[in-house]
């Protein structure tokens, strides 16, 4: 799982990349080491690091914890889980509203003609050029017909992709 790209940009920008042994800490946690403690010990960070990113981590949902006292001491232990469901949903539904927003994005490039000014870079609808008399809003320059059907190729090619490349992790979940 921790070899999937999209798994490793999501987890890039829950735990940000700067974070020290970010990555250490979420594989000893996929692993089975389950107390900040542990996972501290074993990847030599200090407790306090270790515990900013599981707390990272549960804040974006993907790990929960279990609060136990010892009977003996009377601390509170906490038990950690990677939720992997978790970022399988995160990764679809992130997945989904980028695909959402192209063909938002790829109805609205279709459904309008585009002007340009040369001087200034404004782009506008028909019905907003037409408003302001073919004059730039930005440069008072003059307001030129753009054919948008590059933008529109662009667009259907990101699409294309998106749509080739369902996000299914199906039996490769660890």
């Amino acid at each position: 799982m921790m070899k999937d790209p999209l798994v490793q940009e999501l987890l890039y920008e829950v735990i940000n990349e700067e974070e020290e042994g970010s990555i250490n800490i979420i594989e000893c946690l996929i692993e089975g080491k389950v107390t900040d403690e542990e996972i501290a010990e074993y990847t030599e960070l200090r407790l306090n690091i270790v515990r900013r990113v599981l707390y990272k981590l549960y804040d974006a949902g993907l790990a929960s914890y279990k609060r136990s006292k010892d009977p003996e001491t009377q601390w509170y232990t906490y038990t950690w889980k990677f939720e992997t469901e978790r970022v399988e949903e995160m990764i679809k539904r992130k997945h989904d509203e980028i695909v959402t927003n192209l063909k938002s994005i790829l109805e609205y490039e279709e459904n309008n003609m585009f002007f340009v000014c040369k001087t200034s870079d404004c782009r506008c609808t028909f019905d907003e050029a037409s408003e302001n008399g073919f004059i730039c809003p930005k440069c008072d320059g003059e307001m030129e017909f753009v054919d948008n059907a590059p933008i529109i190729e662009q667009i259907k090619e990101e699409l294309h992709l998106y749509d080739g490349h369902e996000v299914d992790f199906g039996a490769e979940n660890s």
